[in-house]
């Protein structure tokens, strides 16, 4: 195993490597930060969305898989956004950058979604990739999805007392929201918005997070899904036209100002 795990990692430094002498294409400054996805909701075309990530994603934490957020999310799209919206759950658990840069490569990008929601920087701290090795490798990521003409969404690491207890969890953090601004992508603020919640007692603590002191439960599953919502239609009608048609999935909740990428 610790053979296999030291090839797998060779491989995704050496795809990072490549991606990473390869020039980020420039993305028009006037446009959605949706911009693939509000061309086809324009044509009324089907939305096909990949969650990607690790055990967030999966739904670990959950009482059953359809209370994951992925799922919420399908549900809530596809209710209210005026076409057919498919959102597939690429989870996997206990997956860091290692793991993941190949399996989006292979897996995520031929699937030619309109939207991938990349969250990652869970495991990395508690799995002890370096830094810099995660920020390249997502960044390779990031580069071969905006050249696949592929519209990406990045989810920071959540709140947890054992990734606070593994320390150095919060550069992983930071890592991304640099990304988002270097790529212009949206990030979905996951550790402030967990922290205001418990702040204000908005979600109890034991609905907001699983017992284990890493994943989430229900209630917090069903907040980072209204979240997401409103995310996407909100970058999908900005500057798109059709203000009044993706509007319909605004859930009220402020967005961290410190995110918007512009």
């Amino acid at each position: 195993m610790v053979m296999l795990r030291k090839v797998r990692r060779g491989a995704g430094a050496a795809i990072g490597a490549l991606l990473l002498a390869i020039a980020i294409p420039a993305a028009r400054a006037d446009a959605p930060a949706l911009r693939h996805c509000a061309a086809r909701l324009a044509r009324g075309r089907q939305l096909l969305i990949v969650a990607f990530g690790s055990s967030s994603t999966e739904g670990i934490g959950a009482s059953d898989p359809g209370h994951a957020y992925p799922q919420r999310l399908g549900r809530l799209l596809a209710a209210r956004l005026p076409v057919r919206v498919v959102v597939r759950n690429e989870g996997i658990g206990g997956q860091d950058a290692d793991d993941m840069l190949p399996r989006l490569l292979r897996q995520v990008i031929p699937q030619h979604p309109a939207l991938v929601i990349w969250q990652t920087g869970s495991n990395d701290p508690l799995r002890h990739v370096p830094v810099r090795r995660f920020i390249a490798e997502t960044r390779a990521g990031l580069v071969a999805l905006r050249r696949a003409g592929i519209d990406t969404m990045l989810m920071e690491p959540q709140v947890s007392r054992v990734l606070h207890q593994a320390g150095g969890s919060l550069a992983y953090r930071d890592a991304l929201r640099a990304l988002g601004r270097e790529f212009g992508v949206p990030v979905i603020p996951r550790y402030e918005l967990m922290r205001r919640w418990l702040a204000a007692g908005t979600i109890p603590a034991a609905s907001l997070l699983a017992p284990d002191g890493l994943h989430m439960a229900d209630g917090g599953y069903a907040a980072l899904a209204r979240e997401v919502a409103r995310e996407i239609t909100q970058d999908i009608g900005a500057g798109s036209g059709r203000g009044g048609a993706v509007a319909v999935l605004a859930e009220g909740s402020a967005r961290h100002p410190q995110q918007r990428s512009k």
